[in-house]
């Protein structure tokens, strides 16, 4: 553009000073030999004076070209940008033509109208688009739910390995697959690969077994598999095909022929197993002592009985009494501690749920008033105590005694009790009025139970079984109450989930991207792959100044991930850094973070491996990237890591798309294309911003034919800024 305008300007000047060049020389070839003379010497005083009005006759050229090129080539070129910007990232973009010629005004306005037209033609579109989708919508949003609400981890991946769809409980999950710091964070992820995860060998297998079940006739296509992770857990995989058809194939098949099934990636569903092989153990260990002292007791109380045989004196007979009696005693203990053993087993073996026991009676109570009309107190519920129960059968049978009660006895209040008692608890169901006997509780509790109409054929024995429990009745003397008192093993309490492994957003974060199946043997030669098929890692830093190699630090970093175009707010990293250094106070000013919030935090010696963790396999990008990259590099030998991946710079790719701009700082960029900035100066938001940008720039660079990653460096290495260094 400098060029053109430099030509501009030479070729006014050429035309303003020709004419009187060529003047002068036709009236100098017309003049004789002594008429030159005459003229050279009226002349030669004034040369000062002709070389005075051509300087100043340039200068006014100039003037006129820079005014010139300002109306015409320079208003029309930023109008195109403009145009660029309104068909492509910003539609509401509208061309200002301020010091345009008239007519280029005209055409801007001109090209506001139909713009506007056009908008509302499009508006049209999308009214229709919209009622078109809204079924799509439905179904995509009962999928999202689904996911959410399962209770198990699950992962969709295609052949590649890629992640194409998780939930939150794979995401967690990951914490006991790689315990490591830096590797949990970043194991489960949209187009991160399942072989960070699991074994490549026992993927491979997997999907051999179900080719060939797929191939098999009859045969149920699922294969599992049983792996250990490096904390020592045992996580069992379910694996099943995802069913891919080629249309070519389905073409070219002869009218009612099946076309041949392939699979075109897998769903795999993990189940942590290690309490549940230990619950079995314990168990199978608990029935081989008990076998091996029943055993023992048995032959002890051989012994005796055949030394009464042979000798059947008073003495011996008195004996043996006492050594059968001893050794009913110990086995009769070792029979009770076998029980209880089993039963805490139990907890673990049903699938029953966790609550807390202060819902448990809650619940209870509610049940009882609402079925029966009886008015049920909570008199002493201890706090912070779990569970494991199966709460339907479970208040049914504490409702089916207090039914009972009002049958017999036309109990009208009962209250309701938890106590800790060892490692059982204690719920009892308390009345004021005659103490049911055992002989009557042993009838109810091997009739079905029956309530307000609903009849089920568990038993209370059933229940109590199931929970590993055990119930009795009596009296409490002291205060004139009678109870049923039902103890069920104690359940560990569950520990909260630590909030900086939950994903905080505003609704329901999409974790699935179905377009990843078409990346099956993605080429990962980088320089040669297009723009819209990269993964990219945008990131931005919070730093103590701005001079890097002067002993500035980083005191926040941001990142944020791009996957098949899509900004996938979600999978982020927002940390505070401690510099172990004072912070600026005009820092301060900027950015807001203060030494107490940063005095604690993790140091850029833990937080830069996790995030060079997070960014593995991607394009790093971000907003004047040379000065964010050189904190990282003067990091890395110390740190042992490298940041070798692709870098572009939104800076540079302003300039490329908008050369005309005078401004090219992220606020300017961003209101030019038409994005909203909140965070602005923290580093998650500013690297939210810059990704936003990013997107938008890749129609406008494609626009121009730049589409791979190599004509993207290549094209902003020639830019101005590019020479920026740090």
């Amino acid at each position: 553009m400098k060029f053109r305008l430099v030509l501009l300007i030479v070729a006014i000047i050429l035309l303003m000073a020709a004419p009187l060049l060529l003047t002068g020389w036709l009236l100098w070839s017309d003049l004789s030999a002594e008429d030159r003379l005459v003229m050279a010497g009226m002349v030669e005083p004034r040369i000062a004076l002709a070389g005075f009005v051509l300087i100043v006759a340039g200068f006014v050229g100039a003037a006129l070209a820079r005014t010139l090129w300002r109306a015409y080539p320079g208003e029309a070129l930023k109008l195109g940008e403009a145009l660029r910007v309104m068909t492509g990232p910003n539609p509401a973009y509208r061309p200002v033509v301020g010091e345009g010629a008239p007519e280029l005004r005209a055409l801007a306005e001109a090209v506001g109208a139909l713009a506007d037209q056009r908008d509302a033609a499009r508006q049209d579109v999308a009214v229709q688009i919209n009622q078109s989708r809204a079924t799509l919508e439905a179904e995509r949003n009962r999928l999202a739910a689904l996911m959410a609400d399962l209770p198990l981890p699950v992962i969709v991946c295609n052949l590649d390995g890629r992640i194409l769809l998780y939930n939150n409980r794979a995401r967690l999950q990951a914490s006991a697959l790689l315990p490591d710091a830096h590797g949990s964070s970043a194991a489960i992820g949209l187009g991160r690969s399942i072989y960070g995860v699991f074994d490549r060998a026992l993927i491979s297998h997997a999907l051999d077994t179900l080719q060939h079940r797929l191939e098999r006739a009859g045969s149920q296509p699922l294969a599992s598999f049983i792996t250990t992770t490096r904390a020592g857990q045992l996580i069992r995989v379910q694996m099943a095909p995802v069913i891919a058809v080629a249309d070519s194939a389905t073409a070219s098949l002869p009218a009612g022929e099946t076309p041949q099934r392939h699979i075109g990636g897998y769903v795999l569903v993990l189940e942590n197993i290690t309490r549940a092989l230990e619950s079995g153990a314990q168990c199978d260990r608990t029935v081989q002592v008990l076998a091996d002292d029943t055993r023992s007791a048995l032959a002890g109380i051989r012994g005796s009985l055949q030394g009464l045989r042979t000798a059947p004196d008073a003495d011996r007979i008195k004996t043996a009494v006492d050594a059968i009696h001893d050794e009913l005693q110990i086995l009769t203990v070792r029979l009770n501690q076998s029980a209880q053993e089993y039963a805490n087993t139990l907890v673990s073996r049903w699938p029953l749920e966790e609550m807390q026991g202060a819902d448990l009676v809650t619940a209870v109570g509610r049940r009882i008033e609402s079925r029966l009309g009886l008015t049920a107190k909570i008199d002493d519920v201890a706090q912070d105590l779990w569970v494991k129960v199966d709460s339907y059968s479970f208040t049914q049978a504490l409702t089916f005694l207090a039914s009972k009660l009002e049958e017999s006895f036309a109990v009208k209040l009962v209250r309701l009790r938890l106590i800790h008692a060892g490692r059982m608890l204690q719920l009892e169901l308390r009345w004021a009025g005659t103490a049911v006997s055992s002989e009557t509780l042993l009838g109810w509790q091997i009739e079905p139970m029956s309530v307000a109409g609903e009849s089920t054929p568990l038993t209370l024995r059933d229940v109590t079984d199931r929970h590993g429990g055990q119930l009795s009745c009596g009296r409490d003397s002291a205060i004139q109450q009678s109870f049923f008192r039902l103890q069920i093993p104690l359940a560990v309490a569950q520990v909260a989930a630590d909030a900086a492994n939950l994903v905080q957003v505003e609704s329901r974060p999409e974790f699935y991207d179905f377009d990843l199946f078409k990346r099956v043997g993605e080429d990962h030669a980088h320089d040669d792959m297009p723009l819209a098929d990269l993964a990219y890692t945008v990131f931005d830093t919070e730093t103590t100044g701005l001079e890097p190699a002067g002993g500035d630090e980083i005191i926040q970093f941001g990142a944020v991930r791009i996957v098949n175009s899509r900004l996938l707010r979600h999978e982020n990293i927002d940390q505070l850094v401690d510099p172990q250094r004072r912070l600026r106070p005009e820092g301060i000013k900027i950015h807001g973070i203060t030494e107490d919030m940063v005095r604690g935090q993790p140091t850029i010696a833990s937080v830069l491996p996790r995030f060079h963790a997070f960014c593995a396999d991607t394009v790093l990008v971000a907003h004047n990237a040379a000065f964010d990259m050189r904190f990282l590099q003067l990091k890395e030998e110390k740190l042992g890591i490298r940041f070798n991946h692709p870098l572009l710079d939104t800076l540079l790719l302003s300039a490329v798309v908008h050369p005309n701009q005078e401004s090219h700082k992220l606020e300017a960029i961003a209101e030019r294309l038409g994005i909203t900035i909140i965070g602005r100066h923290t580093a998650l938001g500013d690297a939210i911003v810059t990704a936003e940008v990013f997107l938008r720039m890749l129609p406008l660079l494609a626009a121009m034919g730049i589409l791979t990653l190599g004509q993207a460096r290549a094209a902003a290495e020639k830019t101005y800024y590019a020479r920026i260094k740090y």
